[in-house]
């Protein structure tokens, strides 16, 4: 059975309420060389990064990965404390303006709000309900990451639709440009009596060494039956991938450059119009074949 292709763009999210906490995770991926995963976590849960890179890396090979990771606690789990060497600095400071200026001493409520005297913290959940917070953070970006795995199957679904039609009208037209009349024995046969009549008006003092050497050459030219060759070998290989998948896009951008090879060969050697038209359509619907095979993981 066949493996799921899979995009290298997708989205992924997920949300999650766990000792006293709002947990949000959004995960998105893009095209990439290879697998690049970078984050961004709320301050104070960057130990959790290791696990989140390992849950990711299990599912996927290929893509460029974001990921957002918010946890907010709610107010009842947040204590107000004071920052107690800024206070004794302030009281020293009012201590000291007081003796030198005749002034009213700032209120209390004046004192507290001045910046760094008081600060909201986090209150210690204790190792046990952190322990569980964590696992219910992991638990949450699973959830994401399973939905981001999940659209880029959907759109590796997609993306393979096209890829297999392609490959089917690039062996159509190989088979085609196989069977082209310019190609037939008597065909190459006149069009060499031709070529080699005007290269003896151009010269009439050529040997029959040379004359059979210009034929040869001539011919060789001509023959692209190799070129057609290597364009079945390579369908078939193609057609091997699609049929295994799984993340298979690096091996079918390199086929789809070995098709594009063998289309400019099979254009630069035709002497005939008909199959040059072929060639070029060849090579246009390797330029579509590889726009989608570089989407794929």
């Amino acid at each position: 059975m066949a493996l799921p292709l899979s995009s290298m763009t997708g989205f992924g999210r997920a949300s999650a309420q766990a000792e006293h906490c709002t947990i949000t995770c959004e995960i998105k991926s893009v095209n990439g060389r290879g697998l690049d995963i970078r984050s961004r976590i709320t301050p104070g849960f960057d130990s959790l990064e290791g696990d989140i890179r390992r849950l990711i890396g299990d599912r996927m090979a290929r893509g460029s990965v974001s990921v957002f990771l918010n946890i907010q606690r709610h107010t009842a789990t947040t204590d107000i404390v004071i920052n107690e060497p800024a206070l004794e600095r302030v009281l020293d400071i009012i201590g000291d303006v007081s003796e030198r200026i005749n002034a009213r001493k700032p209120s209390i409520e004046a004192i507290l709000a001045l910046k760094g005297i008081m600060d909201a913290q986090d209150a210690d959940l204790g190792p046990e309900a952190e322990q569980r917070l964590h696992s219910a953070i992991l638990d949450c970006v699973t959830i994401a990451v399973n939905a981001l795995v999940e659209s880029r199957h959907g759109e590796g679904d997609r993306i393979g639709t096209i890829i297999s039609e392609r490959i089917e009208e690039i062996a159509f037209l190989a088979e085609a440009a196989r069977n082209h009349p310019s190609r037939s024995r008597e065909t190459i046969l006149n069009r060499l009596r031709d070529q080699v009549a005007t290269l003896m008006d151009a010269d009439k003092g050529f040997s029959e060494d040379r004359l059979h050497q210009e034929a040869v050459l001539l011919a060789t030219k001509a023959d692209i039956q190799e070129e057609l060759d290597r364009f079945e070998a390579h369908v078939s290989a193609a057609r091997q991938l699609m049929g295994k998948g799984g993340p298979i896009g690096r091996k079918l951008d390199f086929l789809s450059q070995e098709f594009n090879r063998e289309a400019n060969t099979l254009c630069s050697k035709s002497n005939d119009v008909s199959l040059t038209a072929i060639g070029l359509d060849l090579k246009a619907l390797i330029d579509q074949l590889r726009e989608q095979v570089q989407n794929l993981e």
